[in-house]
């Protein structure tokens, strides 16, 4: 009667572990398909307009390098450049406005 309790335990340890590693598997998996993902995105949409999707065009402005669309002419700025832009003149209207996204 031990060996039948004893392999009944070995049954569902063994059951258990392999739910876990299934577990384990199927989240790696879908961690490596999100990140897939979005590598194939980034390289389908770099340098591409959010607009009108054309090609983006590094420009220098002000001693800021943005981001400029060839076909809309759209004007895109990466994190802290519209900062850098604003400058730190008082009554500067970009400053200002970047004032009411300030958390």
């Amino acid at each position: 009667m031990s060996k039948s309790k004893s392999s009944k335990s070995e049954d569902e340890y063994f059951a258990k572990e392999d739910a876990e590693k299934k577990k384990r598997l199927e989240q790696q998996i879908k961690e490596e398909t999100a990140e897939k993902r979005r590598e194939e995105l980034k390289e389908i949409c770099y340098l591409k307009c959010p607009k009108c999707a054309g090609d983006l065009n590094e420009i220098l402005f002000r001693g800021v390098k943005i981001d400029k669309c060839a076909d809309c002419n759209g004007v895109w700025l990466d994190d802290g450049e519209l900062t850098k832009l604003a400058g730190s003149e008082e009554g500067n209207i970009v400053r200002d406005f970047l004032g009411m996204f300030k958390k």
